[in-house]
């Protein structure tokens, strides 16, 4: 099979296209075809080991070459074999899942508990658009706090798009912010209001938020804070990244200053999150449903990998950027 090796950490150059041999299923593995996958800032935040503070940390991506040498973080494909103990899936049976690693290969084999039924009215493009983002956007809003009047800071891109509409399949208002090219479909999504960032700073805003999910980052800590309610919720996901500390060390920051102010704190971890398989679930019984629909703003095949992590890198992708392998 082809697959990306990352041998050592670098820009997107650093990923070279190998063959190698297919995988063989452990005990309560599947073996999965891959037919799409998806690009993250997940997968170039591995790739070049950044912020360097992470690899300091526990989970983190290794101290001087990468743990993982197959990224690719989101899977949707077809069943290719199933190891000993597996009876839920048979070869054929069309998938996704969030891995954390093996999409950017051919072959990959997922433990068979993080494995769901690909929704029926999704493509496999669709599909591998899905769970890290959308994953992350049902922790944010769901499980870190139940807000009903919602801003979100950077509302546009992957994790924000999918916010937006489970936000409002949640029966909440919702606010989200954006750049100007993007107001319209952001608006589309169902955001009740749409705020141009390049024009508007929320934070000065008279409205005042349940819940702030921060994605964009931008505004300090204590600025997010005037834009919540006495008891609201300051909810991040990421920012803008940098070679040290960013964004984890905003993260890391703005946790500190939780106890001693009024309102909730919370990172909405979806790398750690145990319960990614219940998650898909919900979230293909939403999609099925119509409430929401991946938005998807470029697609490469699967020998330009490399140049859809520059592409995503940039920032300026109006959702996902999906990756789609030739008999896809």
């Amino acid at each position: 099979m082809r697959a990306f090796l990352l041998s050592s950490y670098g820009s997107a150059d650093a990923l070279r296209l190998t063959r190698i041999q297919k995988p063989e299923p452990a005990a309560g593995e599947v073996l999965v075809k891959v037919h799409a996958t998806s690009v993250q800032p997940y997968d170039w935040h591995l790739m070049r080991g950044q912020p360097y503070i992470a690899r300091l940390m526990g989970g983190g991506p290794g101290l001087r070459r990468p743990k993982i040498s197959i990224l690719g973080a989101d899977v949707a494909g077809t069943v290719e074999s199933a190891g000993d103990g597996v009876t839920a899936f048979q070869p054929g049976d069309e998938v996704y899942a969030m891995p954390k690693r093996g999409g950017f290969g051919e072959y990959t084999c997922v433990p068979a508990g993080e494995l769901v039924p690909k929704p029926r009215n999704l493509s496999f493009s669709q599909a591998a658009a899905v769970p890290m983002a959308a994953n992350t956007a049902l922790i944010a809003l769901r499980d870190c706090y139940p807000g009903q009047n919602v801003l979100i800071n950077g509302a546009s891109g992957g994790v924000g798009t999918f916010a937006v509409q489970i936000a409002r399949a949640l029966g909440a208002k919702v606010t989200a912010v954006c750049g100007p090219r993007n107001l319209a479909m952001v608006a589309a999504l169902g955001a009740d209001e749409v705020v141009d960032r390049t024009r508007e700073d929320f934070t000065q805003r008279r409205q005042r938020y349940d819940l702030l999910l921060d994605i964009a980052g931008g505004p300090s800590t204590a600025a997010c804070r005037r834009a919540l309610t006495p008891k609201g919720a300051h909810v991040l996901v990421g920012g803008p990244g940098g070679r040290w500390l960013s964004p984890a060390g905003r993260m890391l920051a703005t946790m500190l200053a939780g106890p001693f102010v009024s309102q909730r704190v919370a990172v909405a971890d979806v790398v750690r999150c145990t319960d990614n398989h219940r998650n898909l679930t919900t979230l293909t019984t939403l999609l099925e449903s119509g409430q929401i629909t991946p938005v998807i703003d470029r697609s490469y095949p699967f020998e330009e990998i490399p140049d859809a992590i520059r592409y995503q890198e940039q920032g300026r992708s109006a959702g996902k950027v999906v990756i789609t392998f030739g008999d896809s």
